[in-house]
């Protein structure tokens, strides 16, 4: 007779063959901290860098201790969500190959890991050239209540990680001894409500709701709504950033020469996720697609060379 601990647990999904074992323990825990995940922590860079008039001694140092910070607080956390989510992992026909749900690294290394990389962090925020790091402290308590419970909660689940990406800038700014514009942090919060709520809309499509209990609160018609409203907010707001930023007399040429292509940068991201069923990953877009990469060079070549004209004055 089948005990009641033998029995299947149902997932509400299909059953899945085992997940590979093939890899080696360094290319595993490599894997675990998301290496393609590290551009994220790129916002502390460009930021941080354009609000600056005259560069101080020690800017790029100060700046790069910054992004360090946040990349061992986000492989910090990466651990501990993939220990406390292993056995819902396991269940999902893509996060079942990762390397604590599919079994190739144990609970005892990973929780080494997890407990080196917070040793690092510590040591790396104490006494490093950065005396403000409070935002990644308080990023660390938000994904910490996150992986708890708020992840499951909808609405709170796409706000939390969200305001990640917001301390990832006031991160930089309090690196690089700059101050912080309200708008830029609305822009960037919204910016990151777009992406989080089409990683939600393409988890919908692809998967269900059986693999995020938080889905259950969404619907696709009411996430196409919040990413219309999101995107409208991210250009507006960051417009009116960058005309704070950049000064006169250059303000209003950057901001109407810019306008195009922010417009076209957020059209081509819902043409991706829309028409396209992309969405699922939105740092391979940004990174990978030719026509994103295109309009992001060449805005970069205009906002260089209004930064240019205005350091020359």
């Amino acid at each position: 007779m089948t005990t009641r601990a033998e029995r299947p647990v149902d997932t509400g999904l299909a059953a899945l063959p085992p997940p590979s074992r093939s890899r080696s323990l360094p290319r595993d825990l490599a894997a675990l901290v998301r290496p393609g995940q590290f551009p994220k922590n790129l916002l502390v860079v460009p930021l941080a860098l354009l609000d600056t008039r005259a560069a101080p001694p020690g800017l790029l140092g100060r700046t790069a201790w910054a992004v360090l910070l946040f990349t061992l607080a986000s492989c910090l956390v990466y651990v501990w969500n993939d220990l406390h989510d292993r056995h819902r992992d396991r269940a999902h026909p893509v996060k079942r190959d990762r390397p604590i749900a599919s079994g190739r690294i144990g609970v005892p290394t990973a929780t080494t890991f997890g407990t080196v990389l917070a040793l690092l962090l510590a040591g790396a925020a104490l006494f490093g050239p950065v005396d403000q790091w409070w935002p990644v402290a308080v990023y660390l308590a938000l994904n910490l209540v996150y992986s708890r419970g708020l992840k499951h909660v909808p609405l709170l689940d796409v706000f939390v990680v969200s305001a990640g990406f917001g301390l990832r800038v006031v991160q930089g700014h309090l690196a690089a001894g700059t101050p912080i514009h309200c708008w830029l942090l609305v822009a960037v919060f919204s910016l990151c409500l777009v992406f989080v709520l089409g990683k939600r809309r393409h988890e919908m499509v692809t998967g269900g709701i059986a693999h995020r209990p938080a889905l259950r609160g969404y619907s696709v018609p009411y996430l196409d709504h919040l990413i219309g409203l999101c995107a409208c907010v991210t250009v507006v707001a960051f417009l009116i950033s960058l005309q704070q930023s950049v000064g006169t007399p250059y303000a209003d040429l950057v901001v109407l020469g810019s306008t195009p292509f922010a417009l076209f940068a957020m059209a081509r991201y819902l043409q991706l996720l829309h028409v396209h069923g992309q969405g699922g990953e939105p740092t391979r877009i940004l990174l990978r697609d030719r026509a994103m990469v295109v309009t992001t060079l060449l805005w970069a070549l205009l906002l260089g060379g209004a930064l240019l004209a205005i350091h020359s004055r």
